[in-house]
Parts: structure tokens; sequence; C-alpha cells
């Protein structure tokens, strides 16, 4: 792609063609899920009209091609997060479910009573959550990186958290609820230092931010498809070989297998020790699709053009009296949370929600974040690279106008 226009980019999400409440869509929501190119959305029907076959279980064309597409995708995401080897590339349902894959299977193998697991105060429910439940049943400990007043992780903190029982440490590159990036290269050499495993969860970074996960060094990787312009229901887990190989299978069935009798099963090898059942085919061939057009357009250009337009917002959303940003590290993603005093968040986004705006409001699944700010809900735009300077202005006057409606009522 010669040049970024967002104008003749628009122009490829059918959704951004509709209007909600009889205005034109303006979607400020892409950190809870990214609207879809039309590309993405041609590749699933086509699969679906003229592909559809199972994969690695017959000899039949349809069968054969449906393999060859399924793998070939894989070697897209290797390429994509310049992983060593495609066998280091393990589908899943999405963040979520390689995170509790990771938990489970690594917990299994390696974590014990008295072991330490570190995450941090700023993490979405899925990167606590698991966590928690691994300590619950083994007696391990759950230690916690905090917050400072910028929503920056304190590291001085989490260089004492580190110590010789400490087994994994599992942060978020970009924060969901306040769109800090964090310095992860920092926490992994850190946590290498002592021995430590890293997760990672790039369910909020790999749409805006290049990953190289053999340049990091990271032990586990994770990212959701519907997060980076691809369909639902399909995830990605990457992990170092080593570790995989030595972590347990996650689930049991089909394709998981190397050889079953009713006495003992033998697993698979890498990575389809990890993908028990029918995959998700075309949600998998959507993904694939999301990678090759991001690879058009380019990472770096998208960079560019949402840091720009997050400066721009972010400069007019702090000028609205009454108005209190949630998060101002100096290194952050186009996400922006804020509250607005005397006024609930849910009234703001129902008021938005007329005029067509579509925000995130609520906890945002970080709980902990909110009670680390002293509230119980925000609202959060969260910007992608087909917004438009124009709608960030709309959404200004209408923010201003629904504050204007709502004082009265205090």
């Amino acid at each position: 792609m010669k040049k970024f226009d967002v104008a003749s980019l628009r122009l490829q999400f059918p959704m951004l063609q509709r209007k909600m409440h009889g205005k034109p869509l303006i979607y400020f929501d892409s950190a809870a899920t990214a609207l879809k190119p039309k590309s993405v959305i041609d590749a699933i029907a086509n699969f679906y009209q003229h592909q559809y076959g199972t994969v690695h279980r017959a000899i039949y064309d349809l069968s054969a091609v449906s393999t060859q597409m399924y793998e070939q995708t894989r070697e897209k995401v290797r390429q994509f997060l310049n992983a060593a080897n495609s066998t280091e590339i393990i589908f899943t349902k999405g963040t979520t479910d390689a995170i509790n894959l990771v938990a489970h299977s690594f917990g299994k193998a390696f974590i014990k009573a008295g072991d330490e697991i570190i995450i941090s105060e700023m993490e979405h429910h899925s990167n606590i959550v698991p966590w928690q439940i691994l300590c619950e049943n083994t007696g391990a400990i759950l230690r916690i990186i905090p917050v400072c007043d910028r929503a920056t992780l304190q590291i001085d903190k989490f260089r004492n958290l580190l110590n010789s029982r400490t087994k994994l440490v599992s942060i978020s590159h970009v924060a969901n609820a306040t769109g800090t990036v964090n310095p992860i290269e920092q926490i992994i050499k850190m946590a290498h230092a002592l021995g430590a495993k890293v997760m990672i969860d790039g369910a909020q970074a790999v749409q805006h931010i290049p990953v190289d996960v053999q340049g990091l060094d990271v032990d586990f990787y994770a990212f959701s498809g519907h997060k980076l312009y691809g369909p639902t229901g399909i995830g990605v887990l990457y992990g170092k070989e080593d570790l995989l190989n030595k972590m347990p299978p996650y689930q049991g069935g089909g394709d998981m297998i190397e050889h079953v009798t009713l006495e003992k099963t033998t697993y698979n090898r890498l990575p389809l020790k990890f993908e028990a059942g029918t995959p998700p085919i075309a949600q998998v061939s959507g993904l694939g699709a999301a990678i090759d057009y991001l690879n058009e357009i380019g990472l770096t250009h998208i960079a560019q053009w949402e840091h720009e337009l997050y400066t721009y917002a972010e400069e007019k959303i702090r000028n609205i009296p009454k108005v209190r940003l949630i998060g101002d590290a100096p290194n952050k993603s186009s996400i922006i949370t804020f509250v607005i005093e005397g006024v609930h968040p849910l009234d703001v986004g129902t008021l938005l929600d007329m005029q067509g705006i579509a925000i995130r409001t609520g906890h945002l699944c970080a709980q902990p974040t909110m009670q680390r700010f002293g509230i119980t809900s925000a609202c959060r735009v969260s910007l992608a690279f087909y917004n438009t300077k124009e709608e960030v202005d709309y959404f200004i006057k209408s923010l201003q106008n629904a504050i204007l409606q709502l004082q009265p009522l205090l």
C-alpha cells in the first residue's frame, strides 16, 4: 500500500456503512472487538461455500485443501510474531483460552505449593482468574505488582517481588483499561535473570505494535483474532518449543493423539498436542486473511495514524470540564478511559449510543484497576486505524451535550 488513505480503508469495512438510531455509526470500541474488512468476511464465506472440509483427517481433495490453508495460516502467524518454528504456534479460542491453557498445563508440569506467580494490578480478568484458580489448586502464592497514579507498573516493587520461588510472571503487553504499554522487554529480562518464565497477554497489542517473540525472548505470548480484525472464536498461543514439549495436553480428544488403546494413549507432536477436537477451520481462514490485510497496510503506518488520532482525541477530552482521565502513562496505545464528575458512565454511553457512537462503559473486565483508581465504572474510547478526526470532533460535541443533559439531574 503506497499511501495510508483512511477514507479508502473505511470503504473496506461494511459495518462502517450502516447507521445506528438514524446516525452514521462511529465505532470507538475496537479494544473490545474490531470491525472486519470485507476481505476477512469474504475469506470465511468462500471457505464455507467452496472449500469446506475437515483438516488432518481425510485423503480427499477438500480435506487436503483445507489442511493446506490451515497450516499456511499457522505459518503466517509464525511470521507475524517472528517465532522460530510453526510448531510453536497453537490455535486456541482466544487470549482467554490461551492463558487458561498455560495456567492448566504449565501449572500441572511446573507449579507446586510455595511457588510464586506474579501478575499486576492492571490486568484483565482473564489474566487474573486462571492464576487464582491455579494457586488455589496447588498452594502456590499469587503476588501483585502495584500500579502508580499514572497507571504504570511500579518496576521497583516488581524487582522486590522477584525471588527464587518465582516460577511465572504474566503481564499484559498493553493494558485494556488504561492503554498503558508495559515495558515487557525489561520485565522479561528481570524475570529470566531469576529463572522465572514469562507470559505476555498481547490481546491489545498485536493490532497496534509489531511483535517479535524471539527478539523479546518471551516464553509465552497470546492474542485474539477478533481484536486483530479477524473473526471471533480463534486465538493464538505462542510458546517456546522446549517448554511446550514438557507440558501435558490441555484437553483430550481427536487430533491431539498419536495412538489410543483402552488402556493407554500417547500424544501427538506439537502443535497438535494442544489442539483437541475439530478446530475452528473457517475462523483460521479468517485469521489468515486478517493478517494478510494488516501486512498489506503495514503496522508502522497503522501505528503512526493511531498515535496522531489518539493525541488529537486525548487533548480534546482532557479539556472538557469535570472529566478525569484514568491513566496518564508516557507510553500509551490508542485507549482513552475517563470518568465525569457526578455522571454515571452508563448514562453517558446510553446518550452517545443515541447519536450513533459506540463506546465501552462499565468495569472494563478490570475491576482491580477500577478499585486502584477509586471508581467502579468508566467510559472507554478505543481507536482504530479506520477512525477519523471528524469522528472525534462529533464525539466531543456529543459528549459535551450528554454532560449538559445529565448534569441537571444531579
